[in-house]
């Protein structure tokens, strides 16, 4: 789950000092846009929240913020091939934001769905590294 944020550095705070969750990762995306913080419970499984906040006014991310503010921003499923599963969806006739996979978090490959093709709620397709 992503989770769209002004300040990362707050939102950082907030999750671990207030919600007890635990930071395990944290960069920047400059291709995305977004500045991130990867956070789990204390004891770990396969949840995870992803806060990204916009590096520029420019970036998706910042015109999230200024259309709805704060707050889901979307839904991440891990996928074991990224190619394959685009492919299947594009043959369902789903759309997809990119014609082909971006780096994501950690080094990973990514895509999104779009919204308007899952009910209203962005979703990422994540092929993890290793």
């Amino acid at each position: 789950m992503g989770i769209a944020v002004p300040d990362l550095d707050a939102a950082v705070r907030f999750h671990t000092e207030v919600l007890g969750l635990r930071l395990t990762h944290r960069e920047e995306n400059a291709e995305q846009g977004v500045a991130e913080a990867m956070l789990e419970p204390q004891q770990p499984g396969h949840t995870q929240i992803q806060l990204v906040a916009p590096l520029s006014p420019e970036s998706p991310v910042a015109r999230f913020l200024t259309r709805r503010g704060p707050g889901l921003h979307h839904v991440a499923y891990a996928v074991a091939d990224l190619a394959t599963a685009s492919a299947a969806l594009r043959h369902r006739g789903v759309r997809l934001i990119y014609d082909s996979a971006r780096a994501g978090t950690r080094g990973s490959l990514i895509n999104f769905v779009h919204p308007a093709d899952t009910g209203g709620v962005l979703v990422e397709l994540v092929q993890p590294t290793g």
